[in-house]
């Protein structure tokens, strides 16, 4: 598969929120972290670090990435810590804001408009708090449908009760920007606002057609839909892909691989890089400490799920649109990650 998300253009990036992977549950552990960043990080021993690492739902691919590293940082640096279920991206960027975690994975669009005072971050004041420590792999938007329900193609949807994800989440936003690539909106569908396993459901008991899912591959939901159905997704290529490249340059045009479910071949569609991010309260030791065992350990974290295979030192700065965290800029420059 190519290599994923050329560098995404600052200038150009319009609205789109967060990625969200399920219900989640948002108060977690939220409020229960003690101090915060700042007050357990400045000049603390690692020991006394709490690491709240922010994810997505649990039927995502978010959560089991970040349970790996919440994992390692126990075992090999003696840190507690614990993996939080959310909302994903915004969320994210907004409890790493507020002290309420310490890492979080998000989306690279929500990054920068987070970073800019943009998109879904419009009319608030740019985020600073927060610094990158490595891109990790591509999301897929895949619209989702069975081989029986006779869509071949986007247009097929006009008409049609199609899953879009949360309100306002990543997924949502994909699902505007994909019809109007194809010349169409919400006008042209019955819209529902469904979670991934919601809509994998409504599909099964025939109560919607489609569903749009943003996620690493492959993504759990739709595993569970093709053990009962022949799940199929539909391609996003030709005229609307070059329209999301020069509409909304943070998509490129990737493959989801042959054998990802059961598609023999390569599935032409947009994707979106994933980032790890953390909190600037974390002193340049800790964030180098926690950087280096983190690759170190990369095995584990690339063993927590298939898309985590796609992580890799190689890529660390791929889509990355904000300031490497000082301490894992230090270390990726020691490895010769980066320059």
């Amino acid at each position: 598969m190519k290599k994923f998300i050329a560098s995404l253009s600052l200038a150009s990036l319009l609205v789109l929120a967060a990625c969200g992977g399920d219900d989640a549950n948002t108060d977690n552990g939220a409020e229960d972290n003690g101090a915060d960043a700042g007050e357990q990080a400045e000049g603390a021993d690692l020991s006394d670090l709490f690491v709240t690492v922010a994810t997505g739902g649990t039927s995502g691919v978010y959560y089991p990435i970040g349970g790996a590293i919440s994992t390692i940082l126990e075992s090999e640096l003696g840190i507690d810590s614990s993996v939080q279920a959310t909302g994903a991206s915004v969320e994210n960027i907004n409890l790493i804001d507020t002290g309420r975690a310490e890492l979080a994975i998000t989306m690279a669009d929500s990054v920068l408009q987070a970073y800019e005072g943009s998109g879904e971050f419009e009319g608030k004041d740019p985020i600073e708090s927060m610094a990158g420590l490595a891109a990790l792999y591509p999301n897929f938007v895949q619209v989702v449908t069975t081989e029986d329900s006779g869509i071949e193609s986007v247009e097929d949807l006009r008409g049609k009760s199609v899953g879009v994800g949360a309100p306002n989440s990543g997924v949502e936003l994909n699902a505007r920007m994909v019809l109007e690539a194809h010349g169409m909106s919400y006008d042209d569908i019955n819209e529902d606002y469904l979670s991934y396993s919601e809509a994998i459901d409504q599909i099964k008991n025939g109560m919607i057609d489609a569903a749009f899912v943003t996620s690493g591959v492959p993504n759990a939901t739709v595993i569970d839909l093709d053990t009962t159905h022949n799940a199929k997704i539909i391609p996003i290529e030709g005229e609307a892909m070059e329209y999301l490249e020069e509409n909304y340059p943070f998509f490129s045009a990737e493959s989801i691989p042959a054998g990802s479910y059961d598609n023999e071949e390569d599935i032409p569609t947009a994707a979106i890089t994933n980032l790890l991010i953390m909190s600037t309260e974390i002193s340049e030791e800790a964030g180098y400490e926690i950087t280096k065992t983190l690759f170190e350990n990369l095995d584990q974290i690339q063993g927590s799920h298939n898309a985590a295979q796609e992580i890799t030192l190689e890529t660390v700065d791929v889509g990355m649109p904000i300031p490497f965290h000082p301490g894992a800029e230090r270390y990726l420059k020691e490895v010769g990650a980066i320059e």
